[in-house]
């Protein structure tokens, strides 16, 4: 195989879900089919050059705030703390959480050298304090990291007086929340618990 396909098999396999086959499949379809690949790359540029985080919660946006931030029927009195804005989009499938989200960018890992700081979590008490917020539901996956930043919140939080609740465990340990069907979110939105 030449240098460029080989180069974007590499590229294609660094990205999460694609092993090698697929990213093998992907690539001939790609460079059989021009005019679709002219299209994928003309979004994929829109799209960096459009989207950008939300300043209040940290969730994707092409406008100045996101869309549930400016959503005036939600209950801003709770916030349902998540990993990564793919998260916010499979609580929203559920269709049962009517709130407010804050998307935290990860979660603590010393291994992989991310630790509280790079981690939006001083923005997150900041919204507590400005904002009347009543309940704070922390949705991080149920990996060791995530539980260990489930924890870390609860400790950052619990001086503040909010109430802090976990998603039940409806999810298996060691899934990711994107992977999880509706009504396995549903059922941990639903079964939460306090800290």
């Amino acid at each position: 195989m030449n240098d460029a396909i080989n180069h974007l098999l590499q590229i294609l396999t660094s990205l999460p879900g694609i092993g090698r086959k697929s990213a093998q499949r992907i690539v001939f379809h790609l460079l059989k089919n021009p005019q679709q690949t002219q299209i994928l790359i003309a979004s994929l540029t829109n799209a960096l050059t459009r989207i950008h985080f939300c300043p209040v919660c940290f969730n994707f946006t092409e406008n100045e705030l996101c869309s549930i931030c400016t959503d005036k029927k939600r209950d801003r009195s709770t916030v349902c703390v998540v990993e990564e804005p793919a998260d916010v989009l499979v609580v929203e499938q559920t269709g049962q959480y009517r709130g407010t989200y804050h998307v935290l960018g990860g979660v603590i890992s010393p291994l992989n050298d991310i630790h509280p700081e790079n981690l939006h979590l001083q923005e997150l008490v900041s919204r507590i304090s400005r904002e009347k917020i009543t309940e704070v539901i922390i949705a991080t996956n149920p990996t060791v990291e995530g539980e260990a930043t489930a924890v870390y919140i609860y400790t950052l939080l619990k001086p503040l007086g909010t109430r802090v609740t976990r998603i039940a465990r409806g999810l298996p340990v060691g899934s990711d929340l994107e992977l999880a069907d509706k009504e396995t979110i549903q059922r941990a939105l639903e079964g939460r618990r306090e800290m």
